[in-house]
């Protein structure tokens, strides 16, 4: 009997419009001959399941629909929300409550991750080289030559809890660094100043494949900005080189280290870690759980270098889920 499947896309936070792309690709590219599969649009004014044009509510007692008199109870969950709440665990902790089996790492993990402070000061605990950074709350009070001080210039403000370099500046003057402050707030309460790593930028890929965890090919990020920011992600302003132009040596420490990650925080099912190389030894940034999964998305292009189809790929995280 075919399983049904819930792709959840949309949320809550800045990247609604990216998650609505990663949910179609995927909702296209699972084997319909497998499963009946349902696009559920998770936004803050309504959760609802889109058929035909028409919208369909979600009962949140059991996340469930109801079709021409018909009760549709789903099986699985494909999580493809970045941002609140797919990204952040608090999704995945009420379908974990009500024993709704789903794609992503456990909701602790998610939440974990999404906090950019907390995921850093743990992998440090397994000497797992970062940035020098300063951790800032909304309100309190800082001195910005102490912060310069520490980090140096240039160095990035980010949001500690947002994606898609959505509130990320790169500041190279004193009088620059309030501005980027004031932009990264607007994103979250809670921001990371980070020292300037000046050196090679890859993302890899882990994920969960048929019981294993594999570490998928190195990409090798060149921005024609700045730095890697919306418009080099999203707008083709970038050149993303898979297989990176690493050495072997550099491969092998990097696909070490990011495996290593992988387990330390507890990871299950899809993760996209950022790494600078600085002499050869790789800097970890940041992991994503929910990584983009349009064919041009960087995770994707990984799966395909190894071998791996949009249609397996997507597959392969249902069928993970519903064996725990």
């Amino acid at each position: 009997m075919k399983k049904n499947i819930a792709v959840v896309m949309g949320g809550y936070s800045s990247e609604v419009e990216i998650s609505l792309q990663s949910g179609h690709v995927v909702y296209n590219h699972l084997d319909k001959e497998k499963y009946h599969v349902y696009k559920v649009l998770i936004l803050p004014q309504k959760w609802v399941v889109a058929i035909e044009g028409k919208e369909y509510p979600i009962d949140k007692n059991n996340f469930s629909f109801t079709i021409n008199n018909q009760l549709i109870l789903f099986d699985c969950v494909f999580n493809a929300i970045h941002g609140d709440p797919g990204e952040n665990g608090s999704l995945l902790a009420y379908f974990d409550l009500i024993n709704l089996k789903h794609t992503s790492a456990p909701f602790y993990q998610m939440a974990l991750t999404f906090n950019k402070r907390d995921t850093l000061s743990i992998v440090r605990k397994y000497n797992i080289a970062t940035a020098t950074s300063v951790y800032i709350n909304q309100g309190e009070n800082f001195s910005v030559k102490n912060i310069i001080t520490k980090v140096g210039l240039p160095c990035f403000v980010k949001p500690n809890n947002a994606g898609s370099s959505f509130g990320i500046s790169k500041v190279y003057k004193e009088e620059n660094m309030i501005a980027a402050i004031e932009k990264a707030f607007q994103e979250d309460r809670e921001i990371l100043i980070e020292r300037f790593l000046d050196g090679t930028e890859v993302s890899v890929g882990v994920i969960t494949y048929q019981g294993e965890t594999i570490v998928l090919p190195i990409t090798e990020i060149v921005s024609e900005n700045d730095f890697f920011d919306y418009e080099a992600k999203y707008m083709g302003e970038s050149q993303e080189i898979t297989p990176a132009r690493l050495n072997k040596t550099q491969e092998a420490k990097v696909k070490e280290i990011a495996l290593k990650v992988y387990k330390v925080l507890g990871m299950k099912g899809f993760s996209r870690s950022e790494y600078i190389l600085v002499n050869d030894e790789p800097h970890f940034l940041e992991m994503n759980t929910v990584p983009g999964m349009t064919e041009a998305s960087i995770l994707p292009q990984q799966a395909a270098h190894h071998g791996i189809t949009l249609t397996e790929l997507f597959g392969n995280a249902i069928e993970q889920a519903l064996t725990i």
